[in-house]
């Protein structure tokens, strides 16, 4: 090998010396103008070459005024002598270069600098935030809810840390979601799964943090593990700082999860989560209205708070101590009890769990005495077969199908349509199932099914394409369910699950009974526990096999219809069946295009109205089923079978 010359060797010095950035180019110019500016001097000091009637200065004085010549070329404007001017014109000249410079290098430093700010790579300088890794669509609806829950709580910080370019975020969020005042959005290009770059939200100073499966992530359950793993297990994390809530799709990586989240991390299994919201809707409609009323923040959500005069009290009493405030259970230190028995007494130490419009409005205030000659005394509803059709296969039918078996009675069938090949379904105990494989877009597949007959029709999107590629597919198979409905001249029950909540104005032409806009509910969840993690409990028990669950039943089974009562008596007449009430269904005001417009949870207790018989009751009630070890609820993760 050839030894470097010595031009070789400056140049590759010069290379290394120009790669330091700004501050050396900067270093590198003054040199140079120095070397130049002396030179120059000690040209015009050795010829000499000073104007003629002009006393020889100093060095010095030479060598400055060459230096305010190579910065101010306006400064030769009086100079006598050709050969003084000829140099000084080569300062002059020099200057130029060299001011030129180094502008360009400032203004390059300038802008690098400001690159580097744009990509977020500084450390935010925030307490009490809420930090949310990773990037998908359920961002906007999480930071809509986070923006209202932390509406009256003065200024708070929203912090994004995501792989992914500062301004384009900070640009999508903004554009999507009105953030108030009070409210600061901070947004951070980083790797979620390293702890190193994890530390530039300050994970230690938030007060909890929320994962997201990446965009277009291969395997996103194994994503959001690994920034558990980065998260729970840094080096420099204070332990119990900020509590962890986190989304996950597959329950089967539910035991993986927790080995590598312990206890610190709180799971939201997606696919369990909405398949349950998803039946029990499909058997109440409106139900996916009151779960979607209960996880948001705009409107009323569940509370939980200590009321130490009502100690003593029984439970049936505390539901009639409050006027705009539903009380539905009772949480102890360990344990959470939804519809407890009426005549439990609330014991030392234990919280109310409510549901009410904020928290300032959970005060105790007498609802009056129930009208006793307005209730009615009637039995729990008969158990009979039911037939239920299922359109479409995703991760979800699993869940949907062992759902269906704990709910049904001796002779239901359920009848799954996917144009696949037969995949293995789960066993079930009660419930007959089948599949067929058809096209849920073909009119020819859905006419064969004969579906005027069948009680229930689920319509799940199709979690292999693209979302706006799946919604479409559903909204052909509504349009053709609409007119299978018209033709039959019957009303068919059918419950729709939609994967971008911009897609449900158009679906809901199809007048579809409920709506499952998955990632909305799932980004519900997410930030309902991020603010209150004792909220999981809640919906664990509402959501597993034991325990209580909503339902919408005839107002015919609690009052006396056509005559007034009071909300008061309906939560009397529900305390007599074991049930606690918490909102009612308007019949006559049900819009297909719009479900919701016929719920009211949480009403007043004190404002008189005639039920009709086509009015519904929305109860917490408890389950008529042993818990199915194939679907046993799972402690720390919501939605988990």
């Amino acid at each position: 090998m050839t030894r470097p010359t010595r031009s070789e060797r400056l140049r590759y010095r010069f290379d290394v010396w120009m790669s330091r950035g700004t501050a050396a180019l900067i270093g590198l110019l003054a040199v140079v103008s120095f070397v130049f500016v002396f030179v120059v001097a000690v040209i015009v000091w050795a010829l000499p070459l000073h104007p003629a009637g002009e006393p020889e200065g100093d060095f010095l004085d030479i060598f400055w005024g060459n230096l305010m010549r190579t910065l101010d070329p306006g400064t030769m404007g009086a100079d006598e002598g050709w050969g003084f001017r000829i140099a000084m014109l080569v300062v002059t000249l020099g200057g130029l270069v060299i001011v030129a410079s180094l502008i360009g290098i400032v203004s390059a430093g300038f802008d690098a600098q400001v690159a580097e700010l744009r990509k977020g790579r500084s450390r935010v300088i925030e307490r009490d935030h809420t930090l949310i890794l990773g990037w998908n669509e359920k961002v906007f609806t999480i930071v809509h809810e986070l923006a209202i829950a932390g509406a009256s709580q003065g200024r708070r910080a929203i912090v994004i840390l995501a792989d992914r370019d500062k301004v384009e975020m900070e640009d999508a969020v903004r554009s999507a979601v009105a953030l108030p005042r009070s409210i600061s959005l901070i947004c951070r290009t980083a790797d979620p799964m390293r702890p190193a770059e994890i530390a530039l939200g300050s994970p230690d100073e938030a007060r909890s943090i929320i994962l997201l499966a990446p965009d277009g992530a291969h395997d996103p359950d194994a994503d959001v593990i690994k920034m558990a793993l980065a998260v729970a297990h840094r080096p420099d994390r204070t332990r119990g700082s900020g509590h962890i809530v986190a989304e996950l799709r597959h329950a089967a990586n539910l035991e993986a999860a927790r080995l590598v989240g312990g206890e610190e991390v709180q799971w939201v299994l997606t696919d369990e989560l909405i398949g349950r919201i998803t039946v029990q809707s499909c058997r109440g409609s409106g139900l996916s209205v009151v779960y979607s009323e209960l996880l948001d923040f705009d409107g009323h959500e569940v509370y939980f708070a200590a009321m130490p005069e009502l100690v003593g009290e029984s439970y049936a009493a505390t539901q009639l101590a409050f006027v705009e405030s539903s009380v539905i259970g009772v949480a102890t230190a360990d344990r959470t009890l939804l519809n407890p028995d009426p005549e439990r007494v609330l014991q030392p130490g234990e919280q109310l769990i409510l549901v009410a419009e904020d928290d300032s409005t959970i005060r105790r205030e007498a609802a009056g005495a129930p009208d006793e000659t307005a209730i009615v005394s009637a039995g729990p509803p008969a158990r009979s077969s039911e037939r239920t059709t299922i359109l479409g296969y995703s991760a979800r039918v699993d869940t949907l199908l062992c759902e269906l078996d704990g709910f049904a009675a001796p002779g239901s069938t359920a009848v799954v349509v996917a144009d696949l090949d037969e995949p293995e379904l789960p066993e079930t105990h009660t419930l007959e199932v089948r599949f067929r494989r058809g096209s849920p877009t073909s009119r020819r597949t859905l006419d064969e099914l004969g579906l005027a007959a069948t009680d229930h029709v689920i319509v799940l999107a199709d979690d292999t394409v693209p979302v706006q590629q799946a919604d479409a597919r559903t909204l052909i198979t509504l349009l053709h369910l609409r007119d299978i409905g018209e033709r039959a001249g019957t009303s068919l029950n059918v419950v729709s699950e939609m994967l971008d909540d911009r897609n449900r104005e158009l679906a809901e032409m199809t007048r579809v009974d409920d709506f499952i806009v998955s990632d909305r509910l799932v980004a519900l969840a997410l930030a309902q526990l991020s603010e209150n993690r004792r909220v999981a409990e809640v919906f664990e028990t509402l959501l597993t096999a034991a325990g209580s669950e909503l339902h919408v039943r005839s107002a015919a089974d609690y009052v006396v219809t056509d005559r007034e009562v009071d909300f008061a008596t309906v939560v009397a007449a529900a305390q007599r069946r074991g049930e606690t009430a918490l909102g009612f269904r308007v019949g006559a005001r049900v819009d297909h295009r719009h479900p919701e417009a016929g719920i009211v949870v949480n009403p007043r207790k004190d404002v008189r109205r005639r039920f009709a018989p086509d009015d519904g009751i929305i109860v917490l009630a408890q389950r008529s089923r042993a818990a199915d070890p194939a679907i046993a609820g799972a402690p720390g993760a919501v939605g988990a079978g």
